[in-house]
């Protein structure tokens, strides 16, 4: 943990954070609130391709909406927020941190994203290395808390320790005793099978197989043989897109839908159509978690600023990242990272005022006060990883009506 937070900077990263401030990007003065300061530029890493082509939408949008309203507002001490430069994580390593390559070149304030947690993990050294804010709305890798990023990665999802308990206890609420776990041979998958596995035999569930697959598979069979030859009550499914294969081939091997639970990164209305074209009713009764926010008003904002957009996960928390950056920017009176990442996590401690908004927060922080930033997505209150404390999560099925959310329910460390 101690790598996490460690600010001070050597001669060759300080050398760098100089040569950054010379190209026009740094601090400088600040931009006082007269409107003739600095521009704080945000750069963003978000799947316009690849399996996770759909959780695109809402990324984008969602941080489009918090500078379009931080704009509003006046803009970041003052001045108004440029248009984001954008980059394609697209679901592979090296074009991933081509674009972070790309961003860190244009000389970003900071960097959303990346979506998928193994984009981040391909992508963090080089955005974080040139000491520039990394924020992810979307991430939710446990490998992702202790990575060496000198202070500068910060994520306003929740990591799947706590995903899992949510899982876990929907599961067994459900009244399955015996679980069997499907996941993806990634940090993502294992971590999460890991994670949930701890949480069901806590439980007093038993989980009678733990199997993980290649995501570049074209077919599973040995992986769904290896789940149904136990029998599973039920079995949980830790997947991106390709998953739709895997849930085909195990209702095919006759693993019932209401004995399914799926992850976050299955969580879309198309899955039906996804997993069987003809029959997309065939996976009524499969229930899945997913971190989210019950904030209607948010939701309601979102769709009128974008009224094409279909899908809205992970959107508030985008928001939350793009907002608590510029938060941490007047709190530091400086749109250079160096300057306003140890702010991060002060502008959202729970001794601060509570504030709801980007105008109401700064209108505190210029008052002198201590801020307390409530989210769209719920408190973020980062703790000295750059994780959320608390969260809140949907539970989602398939029925006769097609996706739906079923509640909302919040859980935190603490509890």
């Amino acid at each position: 943990m101690a790598s996490k937070k460690v600010l001070g900077l050597t001669a060759a990263t300080a050398a760098l954070v100089l040569g950054l401030t010379a190209c026009g990007n740094g601090g400088e003065e600040g931009g006082g609130g007269d409107g003739g300061g600095e521009e704080f530029t945000y750069g963003i890493l978000y799947p316009q391709t690849g399996n996770l082509a759909f959780l695109g939408p809402p990324q984008i949008t969602a941080a489009e909406y918090a500078i379009s309203q931080i704009n509003e507002a006046g803009g970041i001490l003052g001045t108004e927020v440029p248009d984001i430069v954008e980059g394609d994580e697209a679901g592979d390593n090296a074009q991933a941190n081509q674009a972070a390559n790309n961003l860190v070149a244009d000389e970003v304030n900071a960097v959303i994203g990346a979506a998928a947690s193994g984009m981040t993990q391909a992508t963090y050294d080089t955005v974080t290395g040139a000491n520039i804010v990394q924020c992810s709305g979307s991430n939710t890798s446990a490998a992702l808390s202790d990575i060496d990023d000198n202070g500068y990665y910060f994520r306003t999802a929740p990591s799947d320790s706590l995903s899992a308990v949510v899982m876990a206890r929907k599961i067994v609420e459900a009244g399955h005793q015996s679980v069997g776990l499907v996941a993806r041979g990634d940090d993502y998958g294992a971590g999460y099978a890991e994670n949930l596995q701890t949480e069901l035999e806590g439980l007093g569930a038993e989980v009678v197989a733990n199997e993980t697959y290649d995501p570049e598979a074209t077919t599973f069979d040995s992986v769904v043989s290896g789940v149904t030859n136990e029998e599973p009550d039920a079995v949980a499914l830790i997947a991106f897109e390709e998953g739709a294969q895997v849930i085909a081939q195990m209702l095919e091997g006759g693993i019932e839908g209401d004995q399914l639970f799926i992850t976050d990164g299955l969580n879309d209305p198309e899955l039906g159509a996804t997993v069987n074209e003809s029959d997309p009713d065939a996976i009524n009764g499969v229930t899945g978690v997913a971190p989210s926010a019950d904030n209607p008003e948010f939701s309601e904002g979102l769709a009128e600023f974008n009224p094409e957009l279909e899908v809205f996960q992970f959107a508030p928390q985008v928001y939350d990242c793009v907002t608590s950056i510029a938060l941490a920017a007047e709190a530091a009176d400086s749109v250079d990272p160096a300057d306003y990442v140890a702010e991060l996590p002060n502008i959202s401690r729970p001794e601060g005022t509570e504030c709801g908004t980007f105008a109401e927060c700064r209108d505190l922080l210029a008052d002198g006060e201590e801020i307390n930033y409530q989210g769209v997505s719920g408190n973020i209150d980062f703790d000295d990883n750059g994780d959320p404390t608390a969260a809140t999560f949907e539970i989602f099925a398939f029925g006769d009506d097609g996706h739906e959310i079923l509640a909302y329910e919040e859980h935190s460390l603490n509890d």
